[in-house]
C-alpha cells in the first residue's frame, strides 16, 4: 500500500464527507477512470491499425475473390 496525500475541491469534499471509507471509494473511482483511459487508447490504436491495413486488406480480398468467385459467374 502507498499512502497519498491528495486535494479536492470543497463541494466534491462535501460530497463525500459522510462515505465511512474514502480510500475504498477513490481506490474504486481510479480504477475505472483508468480502465476507461485504457479502452479509449486501445480503440484508437485499433482504428489506426485498420486505417494502416486497409490496402492490403482491400487487395486481399480482391484476389481472393477471383479464386473463390471462379466458376460461379
Amino acid at each position: 500500500m502507498k499512502r497519498f496525500n491528495i486535494t479536492l475541491p470543497d463541494n466534491l469534499a462535501e460530497k463525500i464527507k459522510d462515505v465511512p471509507n474514502k480510500s475504498s471509494l477513490i481506490t474504486e473511482a481510479l480504477q475505472a477512470k483508468l480502465k476507461e483511459i485504457t479502452k479509449k487508447k486501445l480503440n484508437i490504436l485499433l482504428i489506426e491499425g485498420y486505417k494502416a491495413t486497409k490496402r492490403e486488406d482491400k487487395t486481399v480480398n480482391n484476389e481472393w475473390d477471383k479464386i473463390t468467385l471462379k466458376g460461379w459467374k
